[in-house]
């Protein structure tokens, strides 16, 4: 399934394995992160519904990891855009490259008519 989603990325760009395991890596620590978040948010709110003042207390380092918790999340979205870009780039300049080699193009030397 992966491969039917990058394949044709970037005008045709083919996305290597590499890459793919990069993001799907990435994806997988986001949605861990998420799932945290998830369970911090309900702790939260039942901590704030029983207005015990312990668990408001508890509540303050609670907020304070599920901020840091999206400021990971930010942090690794950040990372993954600009490797997931220089791969594209990257792999587009090879083609591109590799189209003029191939086609005579790349190597040839204008020649003046006398």
């Amino acid at each position: 399934m992966e491969g039917d989603l990058f394949s044709g990325i970037s005008n045709g760009t083919q996305v290597d394995s590499k890459v793919l395991q990069t993001v799907q890596k990435s994806f997988m620590q986001v949605q861990d992160i998420l799932d945290q978040n998830r369970l911090l948010i309900n702790e939260i709110n039942q901590n704030h519904e029983s207005q015990i003042p312990d668990n408001l207390t508890r509540n303050v380092g609670l907020i304070r990891e599920l901020n840091n918790n999206i400021r990971r999340v930010v942090d690794l979205y950040a990372d993954l855009s600009s490797n997931f870009t220089r791969s594209i780039e990257a792999s587009s300049e090879g083609e591109s490259s590799e189209i003029l080699r191939s086609s005579g193009k790349g190597n040839q030397k204008r020649i003046r008519s006398g």
